[in-house]
């Protein structure tokens, strides 16, 4: 007599077929690793997450992952590592991973900061001169008038000329917190 088969054990032989390698498998789970790393990173970027926070959920992974998911956030941080004021947070938050002080390179950052600040800061001044006085010459004029800067296009090329003066410098800063 024929044996009835119930539906599980049909689709078990149907899939059989279609098994999984190591390789896709491994491929998978790199997948799935890299999008728990920049799901954190995200969070902490944004600022859902604390660097505490981040550490806790570390240390739930086992320590293979765990490890890998420390390598892409700390590429990660390194790669937005930018000239403003949040930039601080990733510095202090590579220091919380890796367990280790950054002493030189917070201070080769910081020293990078206070130019880029201090250049954007004259040439804010620079242009707001520049402005006022082209708006004299058109008889606009007063204590109440403030050109806007940030409007200008020369202040859009300016700006990007103080970045790329500074953007080598900043290249190696990440180069050395991704060195470490």
């Amino acid at each position: 007599m024929a044996e009835i088969k119930s539906a599980l054990e049909l689709a078990l032989e149907r899939s059989r077929k279609y098994a999984i390698s190591d390789e896709e498998r491994e491929r998978i789970r790199e997948k799935e690793l890299l999008q728990k790393a920049m799901g954190l990173f995200n969070r902490f970027k944004d600022g859902h997450l604390s660097t505490n926070e981040v550490m806790k959920e570390i240390e739930r992974m086992d320590e293979k992952t765990g490890e890998r998911v420390k390598a892409i956030l700390l590429g990660q941080w390194a790669d937005h590592l930018a000239l403003d004021s949040s930039s601080e947070r990733f510095l202090d938050a590579f220091e919380s991973l890796r367990g280790r002080s950054l002493n030189e390179i917070r201070e080769k950052f910081g020293d990078l900061l206070a130019a880029y600040r201090n250049e954007i800061g004259e040439a804010r001044q620079k242009l707001s001169l520049q402005l006022m006085e082209e708006l004299k010459a058109e008889g606009i004029g007063g204590e109440a008038v403030e050109p806007n800067v940030e409007g200008s296009e020369t202040w859009k090329e300016w700006v990007e000329k103080v970045n790329r003066s500074q953007q080598e410098k900043l290249s190696e800063i990440k180069k050395a917190l991704k060195s470490l």
